[in-house]
C-alpha cells in the first residue's frame, strides 16, 4: 500500500490484516509427493490400460495423451498434449473427436451424479 493514500478503498485495506504465509509454509514438501504420484499413476493408467483398450496404434497414443492432460487437469490440457502430438507428427480425428466429448460431456454429467450421491450419502 502506498503512503499518503486516503478515502475510502485506503481505510478498507488498512482494516485487514496482512496475509500470513507461514501456515503454508510445510506445503510444498506434501504437493510435490502428490504431484509426483499422480503423475505416476497417470502414466501407468494411460500406458497399461488406455493405450491397449483404445488398440495400440497412432490413434490410441493420441488418446492417451489427451486422457493423461485430462487426468492432470482438464480439457484443455488434454486438448494441448494432444495438439502437441498431431503437430509434430499427423492429425488423429478418432482423438480429436472423443477427448472433448467425453471430457466436456460426459465427465460432466458424472460428476454431477457422483456429487449428488455423495450429499445425498452424508
Amino acid at each position: 500500500m502506498a503512503a499518503g493514500r486516503t478515502g475510502p478503498a485506503a481505510a478498507a485495506l488498512r482494516k485487514h490484516a496482512p496475509l500470513n504465509w507461514r501456515p503454508g509454509a510445510n506445503l510444498p514438501l506434501p504437493l510435490l509427493i502428490l504431484l509426483a504420484g499422480q503423475t505416476l499413476l497417470m502414466f501407468v493408467f494411460t500406458n497399461f490400460i488406455v493405450f491397449r483398450v483404445m488398440g495400440r496404434d497412432y490413434d490410441a497414443a493420441v488418446i492417451s495423451s489427451g486422457v493423461c492432460g485430462f487426468g492432470m487437469g482438464a480439457t484443455p490440457n488434454a486438448m494441448a498434449n494432444m495438439q502437441a502430438l498431431c503437430e509434430k507428427y499427423a492429425p488423429s480425428v478418432k482423438a480429436y473427436l472423443l477427448i472433448p466429448l467425453v471430457g466436456s460431456l460426459f465427465a460432466d454429467f458424472i460428476n454431477s451424479l457422483v456429487t449428488t450421491f455423495f450429499i445425498n450419502f452424508i
